[in-house]
């Protein structure tokens, strides 16, 4: 591989984001080329979200009921986005630790390019994967009834603050997966699942025993499947003395978002400077 850039003359605020994004965007580049040369990684990808709406949908649609009335399916889906959501924590954690394995970020240690450029990249990559996966669950969901009620405007606020989340989590993977190997990393895979099942994502939370309630009103999974079903005009149990994040779902977690943005974002660049084979 070859610089796509030089080190900026002027070094200031503007010409180094302006320098870190053309880099980033080009070691994003390097991402899409991968998946086109092994596409069965991102048909991987997709299928398992699917697999996810039809299995959830159809075995715990057909033994819940939503209280108050509604659709299951419509109550499910919201939290299937949020799952699929987080899995950028596991994506890009594998990812580029797999690429430290392999040497590369030796090789991109060895260019005149923005230190920040690899961990963007490759969040900006697994942006478009989540993009391309949560569409194709979207998909799924319309065939087995799933709606969104509030017009597009609210749609696609409930559909952007999803990728948000995907995008925030993704610097969470980088920033671990420049710590641990790959195999590490794949064994993490199945901590995925009781984390988001620890939520508002199946059924309401005022059915679990306090302590447990408590911490799944807190899980920042139960906010984004909130403010997902308010935008989405999907069925909706906010009871009556739940916790702050779900009396406030979209301030939580934009709140959330931003503050792991905050923090990971120049962790993962600290983390890759310091980084050795």
């Amino acid at each position: 591989m070859t610089s796509t850039s030089a080190a900026p003359v002027v070094a200031g605020p503007l010409s180094r984001l302006g320098w870190a994004i053309r880099d980033g965007w080009a070691v994003a580049g390097r991402e899409f080329s991968q998946l086109r040369h092994h596409p069965g990684e991102l048909v991987g990808a997709m299928i398992v979200p699917v697999i996810m709406v039809l299995l959830f949908g159809y075995v715990f649609g057909s033994a819940i009921n939503v209280p108050g009335g509604g659709s299951y399916r419509e109550y499910l889906m919201p939290g299937l986005f949020a799952m699929t959501a987080i899995t950028g924590v596991i994506a890009s954690a594998l990812l580029i630790s797999k690429d430290i394995a392999e040497g590369v970020m030796d090789r991109f240690r060895s260019m005149p390019m923005a230190r920040s450029a690899i961990p963007f990249g490759r969040t900006l990559a697994d942006l478009a994967t989540g993009i391309i996966t949560t569409a194709m669950m979207a998909g799924v969901g319309l065939l087995v009834g799933w709606r969104a009620h509030n017009g597009l405007a609210a749609t696609l606020a409930g559909f952007g603050l999803i990728l948000l989340v995907r995008f925030a989590v993704s610097w969470i993977g980088v920033t671990v997966g420049l710590s641990i190997s790959p195999e590490t990393a794949n064994a993490l895979i199945p901590i995925l699942f009781p984390i988001s099942a620890l939520s508002n994502s199946f059924v309401p939370t005022d059915g679990m025993p306090a302590w447990l309630r408590f911490i799944a009103d807190w899980n920042p999974i139960s906010a984004l499947v909130a403010a997902s079903r308010q935008l989405f005009g999907n069925p909706t149990i906010t009871p009556a003395e739940g916790s702050w994040p779900l009396q406030h779902p979209l301030t939580a977690t934009l709140a959330w978002s931003i503050a792991i943005l905050v923090v990971f974002i120049p962790l993962a660049t600290w983390r890759f400077q310091r980084t050795t084979r």
